[in-house]
């Protein structure tokens, strides 16, 4: 495992473990989500991905083993806990809100970090800081010029744009993101790929993604799990030349072709 003092490591899974009743659904699982670098996590169907990122972003704690963030334990921090400390997070289904403009959108996520929820929209509207703010997020996220259009009629790619820009108003340093592509065409695909690219200049990201192509495109390191654990981890080249990995996907659905 990459050491926790690294002052480039911002998020370090040190060995969590995750039981339910008599099943094991992760064991010793070690990552390490450095600021600059995107950590792709791959594997079959019930390999323990989803498993996994819900430990890391506290919608499931570990039976066992560390969670670190800049050094310290946050294990028994929830979500919500996590999200102020910089940890935030994408979910496989897109939330935001549909009737709202992206601005609005955008400017709620920022908001919500004041910690005044019966006040959010009132107070999200008022203030130029969140304007600015949002403003910012948006065109991070790559959606510059359509702060003014409802969420709700937006394509499946900008949406997600817009949850991750949602999520970048929160002040996330690292960014777990859990299949930002899926259901993505070619050319929406290449557009938050290039998103991708941008934000790990500046973050850390954990990609679970089944987009073969695009995590070849944007990983600096790639985890491959199988049943619960790590069968491998390391650079693209490694993991695509890797006969353990091309076994572990053969007969699956997802099939491992790079």
């Amino acid at each position: 495992m990459t050491d926790s003092r690294n002052p480039e490591a911002l998020l370090v899974a040190d060995k969590i473990t995750r039981r339910f009743g008599g099943l094991l659904a992760n064991q010793d699982v070690c990552l390490t989500l450095a600021r600059g670098q995107l950590h792709a996590l791959l594997g079959p169907n019930g390999a323990g991905k989803s498993t996994c990122i819900n430990m890391l972003s506290g919608d499931l704690p570990p039976s066992s083993g560390r969670i670190l963030f800049q050094g310290r334990d946050i294990s028994g921090l929830t979500a919500a806990q996590r999200s102020l400390v910089g940890i935030g997070r994408s979910y496989q289904r897109t939330n935001i809100f549909p009737k709202f403009t992206v601005l609005e959108n955008v400017r709620l996520a920022a908001q919500s970090r004041r910690q005044q929820p019966w006040r959010i929209f009132s107070q999200a509207m008022k203030q130029q800081w969140s304007i600015d703010k949002a403003m910012a997020c948006i065109a991070e996220a790559g959606l510059a010029g359509n702060e003014g259009r409802l969420a709700g009629v937006m394509s499946h790619g900008a949406q997600r744009q817009l949850e991750i820009a949602m999520v970048l108003a929160t002040d996330a340093q690292v960014l777990l993101l859990d299949e930002p592509l899926a259901g993505m065409g070619s050319e929406e695909s290449a557009k938050m790929v290039d998103v991708l690219k941008r934000l790990r200049e500046t973050r850390a990201i954990l990609l679970v993604e089944h987009d073969m192509d695009a995590v070849f495109a944007v990983a600096d390191t790639i985890t491959v799990m199988v049943n619960g654990q790590v069968l491998e981890s390391g650079p693209p080249a490694q993991i695509r030349a890797s006969i353990a990995v091309q076994e572990a996907y053969l007969g699956q659905e997802d099939s491992f072709h790079v």
